[in-house]
């Protein structure tokens, strides 16, 4: 068996020729055969009917011995021989001794003919009998014409002319069909094959869908995974650059007043503010690290939900009174706005909750760092996610400058800020979060700019967690779920 698939195809168009060609043989050489046997009976049939008269006026002479052994004579040429039947089925020879097994099982009346096989010394024959006397007498009732049965070398001889032809069309059809039916399947293989190669080093590209159709599908697919797989190189790509940008800032100051402590430049009042800063930003790093390894926890599935029974009222409540003195520090003002009407129950995970509406709020605050008089709305209510499952959809709300045009539907990418210089003291994982775990509640994540000045932000969970998947990950247009909400 060939090792490539190329030369399997080739190996089986090759067999199934073969194939072909003994199934057409054989046919032939049945079909041949057949015909052959009767056109040597019909010839039989033939003599028969233009020596029986001569045979049948010997009869009432007495002579039909000689006769028949006459006319055997004159057709000996011819390869024909002629016996008669005797009563009990027969061939007789002019000599009158019997040969072989019977040729008839019934008599034949006067005209009547029969025709068949039979074996004289292991030659084998066909013959025609005609009736010459009435049913029941005791001398010969039947003449019998034979001729070598040579049927089958005929039929033989003739598929040996005809099957070179067979063979030689076969070729000519199924030779350049094995190679263009191995091309079709070998050539998008081997481009598949080298694509492949190119992947390591980054150079894979998108390849062209041709082939079968089992091929064009194997095709897309790897396309979409050589696609998915540049997207992910990008975004590690991302993810490594903003990692250096955010450990960049936290390791200069760090170096730089651990250097001013180490040669005595920083002293006093100086080193405590150089120690407190040093704290700051250790503990920045490990907040990023640690955010980091939350993102990776949540999608990998390590960090599971632990549904309960919760008030969304009271869990907006408790998150007000949470960020209270920090806003009011940072001259922030903090209210709730929560839908009136009836209860607002969720099954969902108390820690992941807190966390979400902690982060959405942090994100508010430093949206409203350095503006005066900044104000932030905690706002919960009923609403419905896309597939129309009953849900809840908790918001923040801020009169900060919003996102900037189009970039609403990235806020929940890891690392991405609206502000370009990055200057915030966050870690830019925060709302990445807030997707993740909305999704692992099978909810959605929301962000958008309000008419009126300023930038919503939240999430939608089902009252009931349900399976991630079905979920989408982002919704960043106002019409993505239907709230209950005003603010």
């Amino acid at each position: 068996m060939p090792r490539s698939l190329g030369g399997r195809l080739v190996a089986a168009f090759a067999l199934l020729a073969l194939a072909v060609v003994l199934a057409v043989g054989g046919t032939l050489f049945v079909v041949l055969r057949g015909l052959h046997a009767d056109a040597t009976l019909g010839g039989l049939q033939d003599v028969a009917g233009s020596v029986l008269p001569q045979v049948r006026d010997s009869i009432g002479t007495g002579q039909l011995r000689g006769t028949v052994a006459e006319v055997s004579s004159q057709l000996a040429s011819s390869g024909i021989q002629v016996m008669l039947v005797g009563a009990d089925g027969r061939l007789r020879p002019i000599g009158g001794v019997a040969a072989g097994d019977p040729i008839l099982t019934s008599d034949l009346s006067i005209g009547e003919t029969d025709h068949g096989s039979v074996t004289l010394d292991g030659q084998k024959y066909l013959w025609v009998a005609t009736g010459i006397r009435k049913v029941g007498a005791a001398t010969p009732q039947a003449v019998a014409f034979l001729a070598a049965d040579r049927s089958g070398a005929l039929a033989l001889a003739d598929v040996g002319r005809t099957i070179p032809i067979v063979i030689v069309v076969i070729l000519l059809i199924a030779t350049p069909l094995a190679l263009v039916m191995s091309r079709s399947v070998t050539r998008p293989l081997r481009r598949l094959a080298e694509a492949a190669t190119d992947i390591p080093a980054g150079r894979a590209v998108a390849l062209p869908l041709t082939g079968p159709k089992e091929v064009r599908e194997l095709t897309g697919t790897f396309n979409a995974m050589t696609a998915e797989l540049e997207a992910t190189r990008q975004r590690e790509d991302e993810l490594l650059a903003n990692l250096r940008h955010d450990l960049r800032t936290p390791l200069t100051v760090i170096a730089g007043f651990a250097a001013a402590l180490g040669d005595g430049t920083a002293t006093g009042e100086a080193a405590v503010t150089a120690a407190r800063a040093i704290e700051e930003e250790a503990g920045r790093l490990e907040r990023l690290v640690s955010e980091v390894g939350a993102v990776e926890r949540i999608r990998s599935g390590e960090e599971s939900i632990r549904p309960e029974l919760l008030d969304a009222r009271e869990i907006v409540a408790a998150t007000a009174a949470r960020f209270g003195p920090r806003a009011a520090a940072a001259n922030v003002r903090v209210t709730t706005d929560i839908a009136a009407g009836g209860p607002l129950t969720i099954a969902a995970d108390r820690m992941a909750l807190d966390r979400m509406l902690g982060n959405l709020v942090e994100n508010a605050l430093s949206a409203l760092m350095g503006r005066p008089d900044g104000a932030l709305v905690i706002a919960a209510g009923p609403a419905r996610l896309p597939n129309g499952v009953d849900a809840i959809r908790f918001d923040v709300l801020d009169d900060g400058p919003g996102f900037p045009d189009g970039t609403a539907s990235r806020a929940f990418e890891r690392f991405w800020r609206a502000d370009p210089a990055r200057a915030g003291t966050g870690s830019g994982l925060g709302l990445s979060i807030v997707q993740e775990l909305a999704m692992a509640h099978g909810g959605i994540a929301n962000a958008e700019n309000r008419s009126e000045g300023g930038a919503r932000v939240g999430v939608t969970l089902p009252r009931v967690p349900w399976p991630a998947a079905k979920a989408p990950a982002t919704a960043a247009a106002p019409d993505a779920v239907t709230p209950d909400v005003r603010g």
